[in-house]
């Protein structure tokens, strides 16, 4: 049974990293683990940076190799804000990418952008008891 969730984000430019989720999101760098590890806190788990170069392996098994380029996966990082449209334009000028118009939704408000490094996040603004709106 897991018992703590790491929550990593490949990049290609550590430091380029550790600017833009401080700006963006308000994370504060909590240490270095060697040269390509940053472990950045403020959020309710800490989130690893882990500098890994455009080109190289994904893994041993998978012959897909890391690309910097905005890509989709199912798996992504939601990050709860009390005011939805300051959270976007804030996590904009750091140089994130909103990508669609700001939707409302009866639990709240989500904002779907990608970071520098082509993964993409959610800003999530919740009313009332959040999820539990949509709870029969």
């Amino acid at each position: 049974m897991a018992s703590e969730l790491l929550a990593n984000i490949d990049v290609d430019d550590l430091e380029k990293a550790i600017e833009f989720y401080g700006s963006a999101l308000g994370l504060r760098l909590g240490r270095r683990l060697g040269d390509n590890i940053a472990e950045m806190l403020g959020a309710s788990s800490a989130i690893y940076l882990l500098a890994k170069s455009a080109g190289s392996s994904v893994a041993l098994s998978i012959p897909q190799r890391r690309d910097y380029r905005r890509h989709w996966t199912p798996v992504h990082l939601d990050f709860v804000v009390g005011d939805i449209h300051t959270a976007v334009e804030k996590a904009k000028s750091a140089g994130a990418r909103l990508e669609g118009e700001i939707q409302p939704h009866a639990w709240g408000h989500i904002a779907h952008l990608a970071d520098p490094f082509g993964n993409g996040f959610c800003l999530l603004e919740f009313i009332g008891r959040g999820y539990d709106e949509i709870v029969s």
